[in-house]
C-alpha cells in the first residue's frame, strides 16, 4: 500500500497554516482544504476516493490537524479552522516540514498517553500517518465528529441567514423569554427606529436594567459606524443587545468592549446558536418550531 510520509504531511500542514494565517478570523474547513488541494500536484494515491466517499487527501490533512489541535497550534469550532498564536510561533520556528509535523505528532502522543483510556494498541495505531490504518482510533472518532458538526452547522447557519427578518426577530425574543427575561414589546413590520425588541428582568417592568435589542439578519459584518448608531438607543440604565447574523468587525467589537458608560453586548450567529442550545429545554413548543433541533449520538472524540 502507498504511504504518506511525514515530510509530505508536513508540507500539507505548513501550506495549510499559511492559508489560515492569511485569514485571521479563520476559514471554513472545506474552503481551506479546497484551496490547499489546488496548491499541490496530488499523487494518484492522494487524489483517490474512498469507496465510502471522500478524497484521501482530505482525510490525510484532517487526521494531521487532530495532532495540531492537541498541540495547541490550531483551533476548530463549527467547521471554522484558525491558527493560534502558538501555531504561528511553531510555523516561524520550524521551517522544515517534517520537523513541523513531528512536533505536533509528538505533542498529540503525549496528550493521548495522558488520557485515562489510553492503551498501548491505540498508541501503536497512531504511529502511522496513513489515515486508512487508523479508522478505529481516537483520531477517526474525532474526524467523524468534526465532519458531522461542520455539515450540521453549515445547514443551521444557512437556515438562520435565510430566515424571514421578522421571524428572526421573533426568534431572538423567544430566546430572551427562555433566558427568563420578560419581553414587553417586539417591533411590528415597518420602520422601528432601530429598536426591535424591548425586555425587562421582571414582568412588571420595574427592575433595571432594561434591555434594548436591535436585530439584523444580514450577510455583512456590522461596522463600528453601524454600532455607534445603535449605541444612541440605550440609556444609562439600559443594556444594549445587538444581534447580527453577519457578525461584527474587529473595530466594532473593540468599541463595544471598551465602552465606559454604555453597556453593549454583541451577539453573532455562533453565540446566538450556542445560547439557543443552552436554553432549548426552556423554549416553548412554538419557539422551538422556529429553529427545531434534534440531537444525534456520536462516540465522544475525547479531550
Amino acid at each position: 500500500m502507498a504511504e504518506i510520509t511525514r515530510r509530505r504531511t508536513g508540507e500539507f500542514l505548513r501550506e495549510l497554516f499559511k492559508i489560515l494565517m492569511a485569514s485571521p478570523g479563520g476559514l471554513r474547513a472545506s474552503d481551506a482544504l479546497q484551496t490547499l488541494a489546488r496548491r499541490f500536484t496530488l499523487s494518484p494515491y492522494e487524489a483517490d476516493n474512498y469507496v465510502s466517499g471522500g478524497q484521501r487527501f482530505d482525510k490525510i490533512v484532517r487526521f494531521a490537524t487532530v495532532d495540531c489541535v492537541k498541540a495547541g497550534s490550531m483551533q476548530k469550532d463549527k467547521g471554522i479552522w484558525i491558527v493560534t498564536d502558538e501555531g504561528r510561533k511553531a510555523y516561524a520556528e520550524l521551517t522544515d516540514p517534517e520537523a513541523f509535523y513531528r512536533r505536533a505528532f509528538k505533542l498529540y502522543g503525549e496528550w493521548r498517553a495522558a488520557q485515562p483510556d489510553a492503551e498501548g494498541t491505540d498508541a501503536a495505531a497512531t504511529a502511522s500517518t496513513d489515515p486508512t490504518a487508523q479508522e478505529n482510533t481516537a483520531k477517526a472518532v474525532s474526524i467523524t465528529f468534526e465532519e458531522a458538526e461542520e455539515h450540521a452547522w453549515a445547514e443551521i447557519s444557512q437556515y438562520l441567514r435565510l430566515m424571514n427578518p421578522y421571524d428572526f426577530q421573533e426568534l431572538v425574543a423567544d430566546l430572551l423569554r427562555a433566558m427568563s427575561y420578560h419581553v414587553s414589546w417586539v417591533s411590528p413590520p415597518g420602520k422601528d427606529g432601530g429598536l426591535d425588541v424591548l425586555a425587562w428582568p421582571d414582568a412588571l417592568g420595574t427592575r433595571l436594567p432594561r434591555v434594548k435589542v436591535q436585530v439584523k439578519r444580514q450577510q455583512s459584518a456590522v461596522s463600528v459606524d453601524g454600532l455607534r448608531s445603535f449605541m444612541a438607543l440605550p440609556g444609562d440604565d439600559d443594556v444594549g443587545l445587538f444581534v447580527c447574523t453577519g457578525g461584527f468587525t474587529k473595530d466594532a467589537e473593540t468599541e463595544a468592549r471598551t465602552q465606559e458608560k454604555r453597556r453593549i453586548r454583541l451577539i453573532g450567529l455562533d453565540k446566538l446558536f450556542d445560547l439557543w442550545v443552552e436554553h432549548y429545554d426552556r423554549l416553548t413548543d412554538q419557539a422551538r418550531r422556529r429553529l427545531p433541533l434534534r440531537p444525534i449520538q456520536f462516540l465522544s472524540p475525547g479531550g
